[in-house]
């Protein structure tokens, strides 16, 4: 039996065998340390320091393990300007972040701890007072984080000017006022899902913290109309909102966002059953630069707003419409003409739509050149006349048809042969089976029965 060429023979060949291998070895090794040495001289620690502040966390740590001069270039805080430690959430615990401040100090601009649950303010309060440079903090989803953060925040960070506190739900009123003390460099903010905060805090925000461009505050049910007027007229350079489940807004509050903020390029007011078309018609006075524009559940808008809206609104790229349930063809029908650069469009739950108005869409400019993602999810008249016409849509990626109980297999089929890239999301509810001969018919079918 012949054996594997790295296992040793017996006998006094073995000993031979195993003297020249290990041989090997020692040379081979000599080879690396020269190598490494090689390295070293001929590139200065300068230069070395350079590539290394390209790296990963990963790629820093392994490098940071090949030798006493690698770890010393390695872990240098130029090379951690920027950290983003999601990959490592379950296991960043407060002593980490502490060891990363002490270590990065001034130099770190950018830390990102989202989904790090274990981390605490006592470990934020180190950190603020280590690194006071730091631009941009992502602590989104970080559960234990209060007001207390932000109040260390405030203290230490004057350069702060972006901070993601997303679903930090111990964060109230008090964070924001702290942050309008200390921080008045802040251009991006993210207090969704912080049901704690109110209009008493945003209104202090507005008032310390005026250069504001981006403003996300979605799931805040008690920022009022009050709130977001004060944000409109003291931070005018507002070019994100996201309003999505601030319920109580009315129209009045879109109308100041409109005239004073000019530049508002997104917008979602998805989940704000009280606006109507009046919001429409000022945004389509005054923003004419807006692109995005997501309404889900707004069912009180009709075509007559979005109408307004596509003959000013040139820019728009993504809309999304969901259970606008009012509007009807003439709705699509003017984006088609207006809005060139349409690329995503949901439709979905809008019932009153037809073959008619994606006729219409599909023979448009935006349909040629630029419309990409089409959601049409439960819209009952729309058959597989639809499809047909969609099969000129050469940049169409995705359509979704869930519950659209006239379109068949044979429809999706034949855009398909014409498409063979896109990606069709349908569902079809299983056939009954017949009854069996000669036995009475089952009330219900078996799905039923199980329910």
């Amino acid at each position: 039996m012949v054996k594997p060429w790295w296992i040793p023979s017996l006998g006094r060949k073995k000993d031979h065998g195993f003297s020249a291998m290990k041989q090997n070895y020692i040379q081979l090794t000599r080879v690396f340390l020269d190598e490494e040495a090689m390295i070293n001289k001929k590139l200065p620690k300068e230069l070395i320091l350079r590539i290394f502040s390209y790296l990963d966390v990963v790629s820093l740590c392994r490098c940071a393990q090949v030798s006493k001069l690698w770890n010393e270039l390695a872990l240098d805080g130029m090379n951690w300007q920027r950290i983003d430690l999601f990959d490592f959430q379950t296991d960043v615990e407060g002593i980490v972040v502490e060891n990363i401040a002490r270590r990065c100090g001034g130099f770190l601009k950018t830390l990102s701890l989202r989904g790090c649950q274990s981390v605490v303010d006592s470990s934020l309060r180190t950190f603020a007072q280590q690194c006071n440079n730091i631009e941009e903090l992502n602590l989104n989803d970080c559960k234990k984080v209060t007001d207390s953060t932000c109040q260390s925040l405030s203290k230490h960070c004057p350069k702060l000017q972006r901070l993601n506190i997303n679903s930090c739900s111990a964060i109230s009123d008090q964070s924001l006022k702290d942050l309008a003390d200390g921080c008045h460099q802040l251009t991006h903010i993210n207090i969704s899902w912080c049901d704690h905060i109110t209009e008493s805090g945003v209104e202090a925000l507005a008032r310390g913290c005026r250069k504001i461009k981006v403003f996300i505050a979605k799931g805040c049910p008690n920022i009022t109309d009050r709130a977001v007027m004060t944000l409109a007229h003291l931070c005018p350079n507002m070019e994100v909102i996201n309003l999505h489940s601030c319920s109580s807004l009315t129209d009045d509050a879109v109308q100041q966002l409109a005239e004073n903020c000019l530049n508002i390029r997104y917008l979602c007011l998805s989940g704000c059953p009280n606006l109507t078309d009046t919001s429409l018609m000022t945004l389509a006075q005054h923003c004419q630069a807006l692109s995005t524009l997501e309404v889900a559940g707004c069912s009180q808008f009709t075509d007559a707003g979005f109408q307004a809206l596509a003959r000013s609104c040139h820019l728009m790229e993504k809309m999304d419409l969901e259970e606008c349930s009012l509007i009807t063809d003439a709705t699509i029908i003017h984006l088609a003409m207006n809005c060139a650069r349409l690329e995503k469009l949901s439709l979905s739950h809008c019932e009153l739509i037809t073959d008619e108005g994606i006729r219409h869409l599909s023979t448009s400019q935006c349909a040629a050149e630029n419309l990409t993602v089409l959601e049409l999810d439960n819209c009952p008249f729309i058959t597989d006349a639809s499809l047909d016409h969609l099969i000129s849509c050469y940049n169409l990626q995705r359509i979704e048809l869930y519950d659209c109980q006239l379109i068949t297999r044979a429809g999706i089929r034949r855009l398909r042969n014409h498409l063979p890239n896109i990606k069709v999301h349908a569902y079809f509810a299983p056939v009954t089976p017949p009854p069996a001969s000669g036995a009475t018919r089952q009330r219900y079918c078996r799905c039923c029965v199980i329910l």
